[in-house]
């Protein structure tokens, strides 16, 4: 079986333009999560997709390979669509990559998951801790039954409260891991515009939501610091350093 990680990379952000070759600890972003995935999958099956030569070339330089995609992809999951159909693969990992500290037996996790339910998308998930806003729309907040299927994902607090109560429901927000074989990311890139429900809440696993398409929800074992804005870079320089420290 042939399973490969895809981290999809653009140079063009609105927020933080030219982001996955800022430099965390002396290192550009997208290579900390090169090795994320090295360490999980083995380099030979590690790879960027991008639609910018200044990451392509970046990444070479440290012995990753890249898939050069189109400058039109919507998503990050359309990305690996493309790459998808310029390498085969029985397992497709999406990646995030802007999340450097993300540990690589999660992604383990994601893919035993995968071969246990091949009919099924599986994405990673993981409680708000306390100083995280369930409010906070830049945090997807995620609704499971008891069987960890999606019900539905959210930027809005869900559960929702009709009144204040002195109990207050667990969150759980999304945690950027997913698996998907070759013919769940043929229909969602195949679809080439955003759904209903992705289009609104501007979350892109939810396109397989409205496509009819099970997703199940794994708990990993931590939540990975982002870095969405330039700020970030100083916040997830400080936590690595931190978590080097404890390991020694």
């Amino acid at each position: 079986m042939k399973i490969i990680g895809i981290i999809p990379a653009r140079y063009q952000s609105s927020r933080f333009p030219g982001k996955p070759l800022v430099n965390i600890l002396d290192k550009p972003l997208v290579i900390h999560v090169c090795e994320k995935v090295e360490a999980a999958l083995g380099k030979e099956n590690t790879y960027v997709a991008t639609d910018d030569k200044r990451i392509a070339d970046k990444v070479n330089e440290y012995g990753y390979q890249t898939i050069m995609t189109s400058s039109e992809a919507l998503t990050g999951t359309d990305r690996i669509w493309e790459a998808a159909q310029q390498v085969k693969a029985d397992i497709y990992v999406n990646v995030q990559g802007d999340e450097p500290m993300i540990n690589p037996a999660d992604i383990l996790t994601i893919i035993e998951q995968k071969k246990l339910h091949p009919e099924l998308v599986i994405n990673g998930m993981y409680p708000l801790s306390e100083d995280e806003d369930p409010a906070d729309v830049n945090i997807p907040k995620v609704l499971v039954n008891k069987d960890n299927s999606l019900i539905y994902m959210s930027r809005l607090p869900i559960p929702g409260m009709k009144a204040p109560k002195k109990e207050m429901p667990t969150y759980l927000k999304q945690v950027c891991i997913y698996a998907f074989n070759y013919q769940e990311l043929k229909l969602y890139g195949e679809t080439q515009a955003k759904t209903e429900y992705e289009k609104y809440e501007d979350i892109e696993i939810l396109r397989f939501f409205d496509l009819g398409i099970a997703i199940k929800m794994v708990m990993t074992s931590k939540v990975s610091l982002a870095v969405d804005n330039p700020p970030d870079v100083a916040k997830v320089e400080a936590a690595m350093l931190s978590e080097n420290q404890n390991a020694n």
